[in-house]
């Protein structure tokens, strides 16, 4: 089989198509996050903080005065409190769709016709004396 076929076999089973869906919604997924988190989670936490702009957090570590080198943490922090929140996102949804392909647990097997049986001599025996 050819390189061709191959690719054309792989096309054809629409992996590709659902892998192209998945990282379109992923890369809007990712947006909606980055603005909840940029625009809804840091302000308020930055102000719990005595006002502080994560994004303008920063250390100079030389350069010149209109072109200094920076380290810039806030950034770096702003990232990972995104990363988190999509984690633990993703975390939510793929525990709610394992949940849903779970088979539900079978109730228990009732009495046999023996034991229903029994039950009963037994109930009418004891009603008897």
């Amino acid at each position: 089989m050819g390189l061709t076929s191959e690719f054309k076999e792989f096309i054809q089973k629409g992996n590709v198509l659902d892998l192209a869906v998945g990282v379109v919604i992923g890369a809007a997924f990712g947006k909606v996050t980055a603005s909840f988190v940029s625009d809804i989670l840091t302000p308020p936490l930055g102000l719990i903080l005595g006002g502080v702009d994560f994004k303008a957090l920063k250390v100079v570590i030389g350069g010149t005065a209109e072109a200094p080198v920076t380290v810039n943490y806030g950034m770096f922090a702003q990232t990972l409190i995104d990363f988190v929140i999509v984690a633990f996102a993703i975390f939510i949804v793929v525990k709610a769709a394992n949940a849903m392909r779970r088979a539900p647990e079978a109730a228990p097997p009732g009495p046999s016709a023996e034991q229903s049986l029994l039950t009963e001599i037994r109930d009418l025996l004891a009603s008897k004396s």
